[in-house]
């Protein structure tokens, strides 16, 4: 097959991204999301994420006419799902979004087109996708009944790509595919073949949905073992970071460096849909969990001790909101849970810092303020370190003087 219209559902983090590097594989590709304002910002040449090298790469697929949005589904050969997939309480596993990605898309589904899930989810979502979509085109077979002869090709393939890295990790990274049939893999193999350079490894859909999970709930759980030192030292009067660096001497030890928190998309999601499919077995899992969600409400208790220390009103500058250094990515994200707690307890003003976007998340509207890193460390009474951003190392080595500091990132550490 040729693949010479593709269709990526979804236009964020992951399905940007991945368009435009099949573009630039001088293939036409058809960006498709329900955000018209993102359509028309695509469709200008810009990007509304932060991405090293995106915005070229963009720019050059939409003027070069490989690259185009539209709100609308249309015929294609393959489509790309690559949408949302988060939980609501209790935890539990939310489809909705790949459930009306499969209804938006299936009026224009034709025999031979393969469809591809790449979002991140619970073992079982490829088949319910297929479900969806043999749903509402009785017209069309789908390989749940006609196996390798249907007329639709369904597979899984997640993403596994490091935010900051994205266009080189979408290109060099090995990836997991997994098909409903084995002439379902096989397509899309061919498919990835445009543009990965690393190893397509075939397996079935179910094992490649737990294929991702399981990637980052190991990283969730190293994640865990540090977030957990570093509440055991704080209270037997250790440094975390000089234990861990000198741990670190040992040949077969590896501990990672504690945060304020697990944020983003994937880490911070995935392990629950591990937990909600298995409660009873997946216990270390839980754990983990637990102790990285239950870390913002320790360095806010660590701050807001700070604040009442200080003998008047005081000013908190929260040095990022993203989840991680250097990008503009706000899911999840425990830097921003830790600023809003602070800002809504009453007890302090909260400068919010985050030099990556332009504007506070509505929930933070009225409750912080957005400044500059310089402003906020030079009207601040309190300094909490959430995010090492970059930009942050640009301040001079006095600007903290007199200030009381609270580091959850290492930054100080790292920066010294």
């Amino acid at each position: 097959m040729s693949f010479e219209t593709i269709c990526v559902v979804g236009l964020g983090y992951i399905g940007l991204p991945t368009a435009a590097i099949i573009a630039s594989r001088r293939r036409k590709v058809i960006g498709l999301d329900v955000n018209a304002a993102v359509v028309e910002s695509i469709n200008r040449g810009e990007t509304h994420i932060v991405e090293p090298d995106l915005d070229a790469v963009v720019r050059t697929a939409v003027l070069d006419g490989y690259l185009r949005a539209t709100t609308e589904a249309e015929p294609a050969d393959v489509f790309v799902v690559a949408v949302p997939t988060p939980f609501r309480d209790g935890h539990v596993p939310d489809l909705s979004y790949i459930e009306a990605a499969s209804r938006t898309i299936a009026p224009a589904l034709r025999a031979g087109n393969l469809v591809i899930l790449e979002s991140t989810s619970p073992v079982g979502a490829t088949e319910a996708m297929a479900g969806w979509l043999a749903a509402a085109r009785p017209d069309l077979t789908f390989p749940e009944t006609h196996g390798g002869d249907s007329d639709i090709r369904v597979a899984h393939c997640p993403e596994r790509v490091l935010p900051g890295n994205v266009l080189r990790e979408l290109v060099q990274n090995d990836r997991v595919i997994g098909g409903l049939s084995k002439r379902c893999s096989e397509q899309a193999v061919a498919l990835y073949r445009i543009f990965v350079e690393g190893e397509c490894m075939i397996t079935d859909a179910r094992t490649a949905e737990m294929c991702k999970l399981t990637e980052n709930s190991f990283r969730d759980a190293n994640i865990a073992f540090a977030n957990e030192l570093s509440l055991i030292c704080d209270k037997i009067d250790v440094d975390v970071w000089e234990l861990i660096r000198l741990a670190n001497r040992h040949p077969r030890v590896n501990i990672l460096q504690p945060g304020p928190g697990v944020g983003g998309h994937c880490i911070a999601v995935d392990p629950w849909f591990i937990v909600h499919s298995s409660p009873d077995a997946a216990r270390l899992i839980r754990t983990a969990r637990e102790v990285n969600d239950g870390k913002p409400h320790w360095v806010v208790d660590k701050v807001r001790a700070l604040v009442a220390a200080q003998p008047g009103r005081a000013k908190v500058a929260c040095m990022g909101l993203a989840f991680k250094p250097n990008i503009d990515d706000l899911r999840e994200s425990p830097a921003l849970d830790i600023c809003l707690a602070l800002a809504s307890a009453g007890d302090c003003d909260v400068l919010a810092v985050e030099p990556h976007v332009e504007a506070l998340p509505a929930r933070l509207e009225g409750r912080a303020m957005l400044v500059s890193a310089a402003q906020a460390v030079s009207e601040a009474d309190i300094v909490v370190f959430l995010v090492n951003h970059s930009a942050f190392r640009e301040l001079p080595g006095n600007a903290f003087a007199g200030k009381a500091l609270f580091d959850a990132c290492g930054f100080l550490r790292n920066s010294a």
